[in-house]
């Protein structure tokens, strides 16, 4: 998962610069995922399902979350500070700006419109996402058991998110070590 070369944290901030200014929602995890390890392979698959994994079970937004573990894992505290500024960055100056345009047109049908659109457009790229990450990571049936087990738990005996990753995850730790085991 280390990256193959030497990254500069200004590497790092153009980087995260350019997923902050080109994604936004549910969808940016799809542009994370396209740069840290397709165009740019500062990780592997492995390594970015790995950040994806630790975010799962954090409070706050992924996208930042992810900016922040892989900084910090490319070049520590430096390179942390320098993605969370870049992915942040452009999205603070949309906000701004959109705040400011929505107080003088707020009730206008074609900011209706536009809002409108764009919920269908990222969940769809949340979807395509959800399925490249989950056919490249789900390759047993135990992976997809305690997949929905956890599925289970959290929409059908309403458990906290993180009771049921760490109950579910002690119990895939607890299987896969057995299973190691039996094949040795």
């Amino acid at each position: 998962m280390a990256p193959s070369r030497d990254v500069s944290v200004g590497e790092i901030f153009l980087a995260f610069l350019l997923i902050g200014a080109t994604s936004f929602g549910g969808g940016v995890v799809a542009y994370l995922r396209n740069s840290l390890v397709e165009k740019h392979h500062w990780f592997d698959d492995d390594g970015f399902l790995e950040l994806l994994a630790i975010t799962q079970a954090l409070p706050g937004l992924k996208a930042t979350n992810i900016a922040i573990l892989a900084g910090d894992r490319l070049r520590g505290v430096p390179g942390a500070v320098a993605a969370i500024a870049g992915i942040c960055l452009p999205g603070a100056l949309f906000m701004y700006t959109v705040g400011v345009m929505y107080r003088a047109e707020r009730d206008r049908p074609l900011v209706e419109a536009a809002l409108d659109g764009v919920a269908p457009a990222a969940v769809g790229l949340l979807l395509a996402t959800t399925l490249d990450l989950g056919r490249r990571s789900l390759s047993r049936v135990a992976d997809v058991v305690f997949v929905v087990l956890t599925v289970l738990c959290v929409n059908r005996l309403d458990m906290p998110v993180p009771v049921a990753l760490l109950g579910v995850g002690a119990l895939a730790v607890a299987w896969f070590a057995f299973a190691g085991r039996r094949r040795l």
